[in-house]
Order: C-alpha cells, then structure tokens, then sequence
C-alpha cells in the first residue's frame, strides 16, 4: 500500500522501525477484548516523508482489530 504525507503529498517511505530510548522493543499497540487472555496487539512502524520530515505510525494487521 502506498502511504502519501499528509503534509505536502509525497510518496512516503514505510516500514521504518520504531523504538524507544533504552527499550528493544519498540512500541506495540494493544487492544483489550471480552475475556481473561483475549486481546490483539501489534507492533508499530513508521513511514517517513523524505520531502518534509512528517512521520506516521502505521500497524500492518489493522484487520485484526475490532470495535
């Protein structure tokens, strides 16, 4: 999938990783679900534009998560 700026436009560069000062693992985005073990989560990535610097996080399985 193509990621454009939200900013100027331009085609983005995607699957950038993400991670946190003295932490390995990254960020993750988690979704709590009925029930005792029953949640989603999924690690973030960024896309960055190469024109003006914006960066947005993205998750690939976005379909796994729910209302």
């Amino acid at each position: 999938m193509k990621r454009i700026c939200h900013q100027c436009q331009t085609e983005m560069i995607k699957d950038c990783k993400v991670s946190v000062e003295g932490d390995f693992s990254g960020i993750k985005i988690t979704q709590k679900r009925k029930g005792m073990f029953n949640s989603i989560s999924a690690k973030a990535k960024a896309s960055v534009c190469p024109n003006c610097g914006y960066v947005a996080f993205y998750i690939d399985e976005f379909k796994d998560f729910d209302k």
